[in-house]
């Protein structure tokens, strides 16, 4: 699994400051963190920046109003990106805002960033339910029936990844 090298802390306690929702929302920092863990697997795969993919599995739902419909959240969150010094180039803020502004509205992007980020957070759609279709899915590595089987499982599970704990 790829390491991106940022240090997350911070970053989430910054994103938390507007988060308007209980911690235990579906939308909340264990879904970050399944998003997090299903990117840093998919990155090495889809040849994504690690980075970008980490971050945006911090900032997609960060800045939802609720756990229903809230189709503005993720032009929401690339305005709070753009208004943080997270470190990046100009390329890396440009993906990280545009994955977020489109990942529920879009469904296939050709940017191998772009569309591992969007990937990594529907292979989480199993803590609502649904098992993910692959029509839905933009790279051949999210696609991969072993890859799709783990999330799941993980998802159904409700999981709660390590680095969550630290923010719950």
């Amino acid at each position: 699994m790829v390491e991106p090298r940022i240090q997350f802390e911070p970053v989430v306690a910054r994103v938390l400051e507007h988060f308007a929702l209980p911690l235990s929302s579906i939308h909340g920092p264990v879904h970050w963190a399944r998003v997090l863990e299903n990117g840093m697997r998919l990155a090495p795969l889809t040849g994504a920046d690690p980075l970008v993919v980490s971050l945006f599995s911090i900032f997609h739902d960060s800045c939802r109003l609720n756990d229903h419909a809230d189709i503005f959240h993720g032009p929401r969150a690339a305005v709070l990106i753009r208004s943080m010094n997270l470190g990046l180039t100009d390329t890396q803020r440009d993906l990280l805002m545009r994955a977020c502004a489109g990942h529920t509205n879009t469904f296939h992007s050709s940017n191998g960033t772009v569309a591992t980020c969007w990937d990594a957070d529907r292979l989480d759609i199993g803590r609502v339910g649904p098992v993910v279709n692959p029509i839905f899915l933009s790279t051949e590595a999210a696609k991969d029936p072993g890859i799709r089987a783990w999330a799941q499982d993980r998802a159904e599970r409700g999981e709660v990844p390590d680095f969550a704990m630290n923010f719950l």
